[in-house]
């Protein structure tokens, strides 16, 4: 009966891997935890509202008029979504033909453009970037645009942490131009504000921006995200998503996380991040275990070591989660670490001090 049931299911869900999210694959072991990119500090808001025997706005108007104010853009450019995730799936929902049309993503990046794509039986045209300077490979992309409608652009990347490079994203924008959507994940935005790329939207109705709450704002555990686009694109996706996706407690914190006083300490956060990430790298510098650590622009670091999965085994034995990357296009040898507290980028380095004493490095 359930081998019955089982192929009731459409053909490319009983192929489909799902995504690995650290909590599915065991990310609660340890007490430090350093493999989703979270906020390591959590920030306290008490409910306002008190009653929930309503439904909810669609789209909460106060939520949406604090987020144009802190994005400097108006209300008809933003859609609330459940994290970023559903901003991902709405615009392949919205705006992709299953079984005729495709999207671009180019690895090492965030898998879900991929996942959501074959969840919906929309083509996925695989278009890795080069090699250790993870920007766009501009050409190749160029030469595999005939039905694709969406690419999706992580910036700064996840998990290589780089930037891409704004003279290409601006070039794919243009030749794109009528024919297709550019998607800019920006999740990790705010510890780079400078590369984004929301001053062109008005230019451009071609582009889309992603944006979340879960990092620089440390709200991981509520999912508010937001896509940021023309009144038209906007318009679109408010067909398709669904009739109540923000819950009242969720709305209530998001606009107390973005008052000015929350904006503020949000960006104290990132200044302490950004230097722990700074003292953490130098660090790693002079472990000899370590082979190579890569430019990071965000919350998180991507470091190959000699190695690597007796580091990660070794790390996870004494309570400090990381995530391995070696299992993606270019990755070998790779291990992604979210920055911590200072105390807990501390614990990190002694831990890979000592296994590098150890083995002879």
């Amino acid at each position: 009966m359930i081998d019955n049931i089982l192929k009731l299911a459409r053909i490319n869900i009983q192929k489909l891997k799902p995504y690995q999210s650290a909590r599915r694959i065991g990310g609660e072991h340890g007490d430090i935890w350093l493999n989703a990119n979270e906020s390591p500090i959590s920030v306290l808001f008490k409910l306002k509202k008190k009653s929930f025997n309503r439904y909810p706005e669609c789209q909460p108007l106060n939520l949406i008029s604090a987020y144009a104010n802190y994005s400097n853009l108006c209300n008809d450019q933003i859609l609330v979504t459940r994290g970023a995730d559903e901003g991902i799936e709405l615009l392949i929902k919205a705006f992709c033909e299953p079984g005729k049309d495709a999207i671009i993503y180019c690895p090492p990046t965030y898998d879900m453009y991929r996942i959501n794509a074959k969840i919906y039986g929309v083509e996925v045209k695989e278009v890795p970037t080069i090699k250790n300077s993870w920007q766009l490979d501009i050409l190749n992309i160029k030469l595999n645009l005939d039905k694709v409608k969406l690419i999706y652009i992580c910036n700064p990347n996840n998990p290589t942490g780089n930037v891409v490079f704004k003279k290409d994203l601006l070039f794919l924008l243009k030749i794109t131009l009528g024919t297709a959507l550019i998607i800019i994940d920006e999740a990790y935005i705010e510890f780079f504000p400078q590369e984004s790329m929301s001053f062109y939207l008005k230019d451009y109705p071609n582009l889309i921006i992603l944006r979340t709450l879960s990092k620089a704002f440390a709200l991981a555990g509520i999912r508010c995200g937001f896509t940021l686009a023309r009144k038209d694109v906007i318009d679109i996706l408010n067909k398709v998503i669904s009739p109540y996706p923000i819950p009242v407690p969720v709305s209530d914190i998001a606009i107390q996380a973005l008052e000015k006083d929350a904006i503020k300490t949000m960006k104290s956060r990132v200044s302490d991040l950004n230097a722990n990430r700074t003292w953490l790298v130098n660090k790693l510098k002079k472990i000899s275990c370590v082979k190579k650590i890569f430019d990071s622009s965000a919350n998180y670091i991507l470091v190959q070591f000699f190695m690597f999965e007796k580091v990660f085994c070794t790390l996870w034995e004494q309570g400090i989660i990381v995530r391995n990357q070696s299992d993606k296009i270019n990755l070998n040898q790779c291990l992604r670490i979210s920055i911590g507290t200072r105390m807990e980028c501390e614990r990190l380095i002694e831990e890979i001090q000592f296994f590098s004493k150890k083995f002879h490095f």
